[in-house]
């Protein structure tokens, strides 16, 4: 199955984009959400989804869903091997390195460590149930992985608009309190006692509507049955209209204008409805418009959006040395800040080189300036 290398570049942009988010330098408030209230996680999420659908997929029609499903649980064990390797370099490195006192930025990072014990986070951690702050989007997307066959499976019995409609109706209970009835009925019958907000930022309950609907456009993707420029050309009025808006109010907020009991709907930890209505019209005009994004088909773009999930990996630990370099400090500056950045850059492409090294070259000879997101995926009406 051939890659498409605007997708790869597109997935490499989003691990740019949140590196320059969560690296402790003058660059993270400048990109924070800087088109709106869209963020560089929900593109990764949803394009991690649709390569998923699209490949697990074809390889269950191909093989069979039992082969399938024993490769994605495989594929899982090896991201939760990563996941460990993190967790232990923050406990036994970066843990260390913070309960001496003089860098509170890292010990908050690790506040639920300090406060029971090694023993006791290390088993929570293992578990997935406490996910530090930055250590919580891969365990999310392992979750969403390993349940991604059985989407798979339920969706080839009984069709995709139950499948859809069931995770829309878990998405909206995630809006109204989901997330904390779940929590609450976890602590009456098991005990469980590790706060709701150290078991990570994102709800779940939440963000699996947008894993789903990757899955989806995945599966359909791998049948060459969806309509992507179709369905840019009908959303272009619209999205021509909500974009500029919720730009100027993204903002506006603070300076002036309060969501109030708005807010639910813009929040980014529960997916407001306004984060996935704002993600659905910047997506629109990419894709209407793609032929401008083409000078971002470059070499490390590519190479890094198809290393994303170690390169994903990469850049948590890079973080922790950031977290470690500032000190007392609110940002690391001046020089520090300039090498904290190269060095972190150098080691994605690194990391990015050494794992593609060993993958095949799929993308066609003599149409790779003219591969497109419309022609890849689209089926012309």
């Amino acid at each position: 199955m051939q890659r498409r290398l605007e997708l790869d570049a597109a997935r490499g942009l989003m691990l740019v984009w949140m590196t320059l988010m969560h690296l402790p330098t003058v660059f993270s408030a400048l990109v924070n959400q800087p088109f709106g209230f869209v963020s560089s996680a929900e593109g990764f999420i949803f394009l991690s989804a649709l390569f998923t659908g699209r490949v697990y997929f074809a390889a269950a029609e191909r093989e069979g869903y039992r082969r399938m499903r024993n490769r994605v649980w495989m594929r899982s064990l090896r991201l939760y091997g990563y996941h460990l390797l993190l967790l232990a370099f923050a406990f036994l490195v970066e843990a260390r390195i913070a309960a001496h006192g003089n860098r509170p930025g890292l010990h908050n990072l690790l506040d639920f460590y300090f406060a029971v014990g090694p023993k006791r986070a290390i088993i929570d951690a293992t578990l997935l149930i406490y996910r530090p702050p930055l250590l919580d989007i891969l365990p999310m997307y392992i979750i969403y992985l390993f349940l991604t066959p059985l989407v798979l499976s339920v969706a080839r019995r009984i069709g995709w608009k139950l499948v859809m409609s069931a995770g829309f109706a878990v998405w909206l209970g995630a809006q109204f309190g989901l997330r904390q009835a779940a929590y609450d009925v976890l602590v009456h019958s098991f005990r469980l006692n590790v706060p709701l907000n150290e078991m990570g930022s994102f709800d779940l309950w939440a963000w699996q509507f947008l894993w789903l609907l990757g899955l989806y456009c995945g599966v359909r993707w791998a049948k060459h049955d969806l309509p992507v420029q179709a369905w840019a050309k009908r959303m272009l009025i619209p999205a021509a209209l909500v974009v500029p808006v919720l730009l100027v109010l993204r903002y506006a907020v603070g300076r002036g204008i309060e969501l109030g009991s708005l807010e639910v709907s813009f929040d980014k930890w529960h997916l407001g409805g306004v984060r996935l209505i704002d993600f659905a019209a910047v997506s629109a005009l990419l894709i209407r418009f793609q032929s401008l994004l083409k000078p971002l088909v470059i070499r490390p773009l590519v190479m890094l959006g198809q290393a994303s999930l170690q390169v994903f990996c990469a850049h948590l630990l890079f973080c922790f040395v950031g977290l470690t370099m500032m000190g007392d400090a609110s940002l690391v500056s001046g020089w520090q800040q300039v090498l904290l950045l190269a060095a972190t850059f150098a080691g994605l492409l690194l990391t990015a080189k050494i794992f593609t090294r060993s993958k095949p070259k799929t993308a066609e000879r003599g149409t790779g300036s003219r591969l497109s997101l419309g022609s890849s995926i689209a089926t012309q009406p």
